[in-house]
Formats: C-alpha cells, sequence, structure tokens
C-alpha cells in the first residue's frame, strides 16, 4: 500500500467501512471497473472525510456533492473511472489539476508513489492538505496556484489528471508528460467529453471515453491560455 498510513488512519479506516464496500461493489464494479489498485483504494480511503460535515450522511452517494467555492468532490464512479483510464503503476509520479477535496489525491496516493497536486483556491488547498495529514498520506505535495501551466519542476509525469474542464488541453500538461505517459481530462463547454492522452514518441494520441459533467477549470484556461 502506498501513501496513506494505515496505522494512522486508525478509526477512518474502519468507520463507514460497509457503505464503502456498497459504494465499490453498486456503483464501481458493477459499472465495469477492474483495476484491482483502484478498487482497493476505492474501499480503503475514507470518503466521509472529504465532504462537507453537513452532507457527512451522503458522503457514499452515487452522486458529486458540493464542497464550496462553487466546486465540487466527484462522484465515486467518477473518481474511479478517471483513476483506472490513468493506467497508473505503483512507481509512477502524479499530477492533479484540481485538489478540490483531496479525495481523489487520495485515491491516488494508495496507488502510486508520489503525487502532486495543485489548487487554486487556498482555502480548498489548506483544507485538503489537513486531511490528507492528518489520514499519514506523506506523499503528497500540494501547492496553491493556477493548474494551467502544471508544475514544470518536477516534470516529467507519468500521469497528469484534471478534475475541472478547460475547453482545451493546456499544452503545458501535455509537455509535461513523459512519453509513454497518460493525461486523462474532461474537455468542453455543454457538453463535455472525458479524454485519454497519451504521449507517444511520434506524438499525441487522443481517445474520447465518456460524457461528464464537470466544474469550469478557472484561470488561465478562461483566457484561452494566455
Amino acid at each position: 500500500m502506498m501513501g496513506c498510513d494505515e496505522n494512522t488512519l486508525g478509526n477512518d479506516q474502519t468507520s463507514r467501512q460497509f457503505e464503502r464496500n456498497k459504494m465499490v461493489d453498486h456503483q464501481i464494479l458493477a459499472r465495469g471497473v477492474k483495476d484491482p489498485a483502484v478498487i482497493t483504494a476505492m474501499r480503503h480511503v475514507p470518503r466521509h472525510r472529504f465532504v462537507l460535515p453537513l452532507d457527512s450522511a451522503e458522503a457514499y452517494g452515487d452522486y458529486p456533492l458540493s464542497i464550496g467555492h462553487k466546486q465540487t468532490i466527484s462522484q465515486p464512479f467518477i473518481v474511479a473511472f478517471m483513476t483506472e483510464a490513468l493506467q497508473l503503476q505503483p512507481e509512477d509520479r502524479v499530477l492533479e489539476i484540481g485538489t478540490g477535496s483531496g479525495y481523489q489525491t487520495a485515491v491516488l496516493a494508495h496507488i502510486v508513489s508520489q503525487v502532486f497536486s495543485i489548487e487554486i483556491v487556498e482555502l480548498l488547498a489548506k483544507r485538503a492538505e489537513h486531511i490528507l495529514n492528518d489520514l499519514g498520506c506523506d506523499n503528497v505535495a500540494i501547492k496553491v496556484n493556477d493548474g494551467y501551466q502544471g508544475w514544470p519542476e518536477e516534470a516529467p509525469f507519468d500521469a497528469i489528471i484534471l478534475t475541472a474542464a478547460p475547453d482545451h488541453i493546456p499544452q503545458p500538461l501535455l509537455d509535461q508528460l513523459k512519453i509513454g505517459g497518460r493525461l486523462v481530462l474532461p474537455v468542453g463547454g455543454d457538453p463535455q467529453s472525458l479524454v485519454l492522452i497519451q504521449r507517444t514518441k511520434e506524438g499525441y494520441t487522443r481517445t474520447e471515453l465518456l460524457a461528464v459533467t464537470f466544474v469550469p477549470m478557472t484561470g488561465q484556461a478562461r483566457e484561452g491560455g494566455r
């Protein structure tokens, strides 16, 4: 198990385990997600720690929830689907654009060696960092910044994931993928499409995965990358 320390998780790991198992069985496995590492992480991470307290009872529901600041914690299936699409390996270094609640971050941290996460809303970044530290996720670095430019100091990455939708694919993120690296992101306005980009020696391949609805990417993405 990577990242988050099971001993530090303590009661949070076992608390509401029945709800997590039901979530995985009915919302994730039943819809075709099969990656064993993803399934293990989804059973393990205490999603209720990442939602707002008033939504705790709904933490394992089959829908997104508001986390304030016009942002959401994604539907569990979408978190699992996007994570599986990244084709992660234990030694991978992953860049996440849009820390948000920190839930997707924690799922990634259970699978790979290092997660670098960028959040444009400082209050969300600090809240997520506090929760992740509390859960013993010591392989995560969070930076408050506009994610459009990525994290060039730590590039290249084996995988990059965006949890907000730009209307185009940011070139800096493509540039920060390793050869063989994968980028998963929602793209578009209305409608949006979840897309997998793979970098090859010859360039990039693009695969349309499914229709989705994400909050728009803010900052430079709204300015056409200027």
